[in-house]
């Protein structure tokens, strides 16, 4: 059978019962080893939100197996793109979380957090700061290093784009094993900015992504089960 879709619109979620599979490596930040078959939309199982706009977003995400490469089900937030109510509900989701929270910037983490990251900010009268790998910004730039399975990586701002005492949202599609979003964290927190919390569309929580963030909150529309 394939992997449920839990509909959470949560800061928090439960953690399951059973302890999650063992998993054979790792693969790309927005993936899976379980899921349904190809181009199989994804499912609704739960609707713990109560907000009938989530299953309709989580409903347009589709699964795509062994990309990047075999045993992979990537996570594609494209199907989400085609649909604009999906689209725009995914994001009026966001606004009216975040609208009344002071947020003086949001942080879009490269490259998908560039998709959901801008439309926010508009709307919530806040500046738009992109946080990108390594050699893409042409300005002077602060950098945070953080693990992968073999090596590491970085991610980069501009010097003076985030100021201290900003109140940041961090902006990404997905949160898995978490590294990316625990290094945009410790960037924004060196310059002396506040994180508000890291919101992302969908979670993958048997990759545990949440551990790495500590006591930082995350929000989520939908997670894979």
């Amino acid at each position: 059978m394939p992997p449920r879709l839990l509909v959470v619109s949560s800061s928090r979620l439960p953690s399951a019962s059973a302890p999650p599979p063992p998993l054979r490596g790792s693969g790309a930040r927005s993936s899976v080893r379980l899921g349904p078959s190809l181009g199989e939309r994804r499912r609704v199982a739960v609707m713990a939100s109560g907000d009938a706009r989530v299953a309709q977003i989580a409903s347009s995400i589709r699964v795509i197996p062994d990309f990047p490469k075999p045993g992979i089900m990537f996570q594609d937030i494209t199907t989400l793109l085609l649909d604009p109510k999906a689209f725009r509900d995914t994001i009026d989701l966001f606004v009216e979380r975040y609208k009344d929270k002071g947020i003086t910037v949001v942080a879009g983490v490269e490259a998908r957090g560039f998709i959901f990251g801008p439309p926010i900010a508009l709307a919530i009268g806040a500046k738009f700061v992109p946080l990108r790998k390594p050699k893409k910004l042409p300005g002077e730039v602060i950098s945070e290093e953080y693990s992968l399975e073999y090596g590491t990586d970085k991610i980069e701002m501009h010097v003076g784009a985030v100021e201290p005492n900003d109140k940041v949202l961090v902006v990404d599609d997905l949160i898995a094993t978490g590294g990316t979003l625990c290094a945009a964290v410790k960037l924004l927190e060196r310059v002396g900015a506040k994180v508000v919390e890291c919101a992302c569309v969908i979670e993958l929580p048997e990759l545990k992504g949440r551990d790495k963030l500590g006591d930082r909150p995350v929000f989520v529309l939908v997670k894979a089960d």
